[in-house]
């Protein structure tokens, strides 16, 4: 064995189909294209989910419903989890809140009323449900709505 005699396994190496060259080349005439259709047409492409004349399937599938693209999607954190996770003074914001692992996405952040809070908590949010912001004034704290 030696650089001079180094081959690539047989098999591994065959000619390119080079269509469309005569009858002598093997590929001649409809150049592996069959007969007539829209296939065999040059210039021919296929639409995005085309299934050859069937009824595509995102128009098969029925439409229901409606999406509002201006929704504005809230993380929520109950009442409850603020008694649990924050001593007495401590000033909460979103940013707190995601340092703690308490939401999980950069969106915002509503408080809603569960459980009961016995602490004078600052709580800065982008929105309050009226008894969460209610319960937290009555524990001596201040809810301040995030603009």
């Amino acid at each position: 064995m030696s650089l001079s005699n180094l081959r690539p396994p047989k098999g591994a190496k065959h000619a390119k189909k080079r269509i469309g060259r005569g009858q002598g080349s093997g590929q001649g005439k409809t150049a592996s294209r069959g007969h007539k259709g829209a296939k065999s047409r040059s210039g021919f492409r296929h639409k995005r989910g085309f299934e050859g004349g069937q009824m595509p399937l995102h128009r098969r599938v029925p439409k229901r419903g409606f999406h509002n693209p201006f929704r504005e999607e809230y993380e929520v954190v109950n009442l409850d989890t603020l008694a649990d996770r924050f001593e007495t003074g401590v000033e909460v914001t979103p940013e707190l809140l995601r340092a703690r692992g308490l939401v999980q996405k950069d969106v915002r952040v509503k408080i809603l009323a569960r459980g009961e809070l016995a602490k004078a908590l600052t709580v800065r949010a982008h929105k309050f449900s009226g008894k969460a912001a209610e319960k937290i004034a009555a524990a001596g704290g201040t809810a301040e709505v995030l603009g």
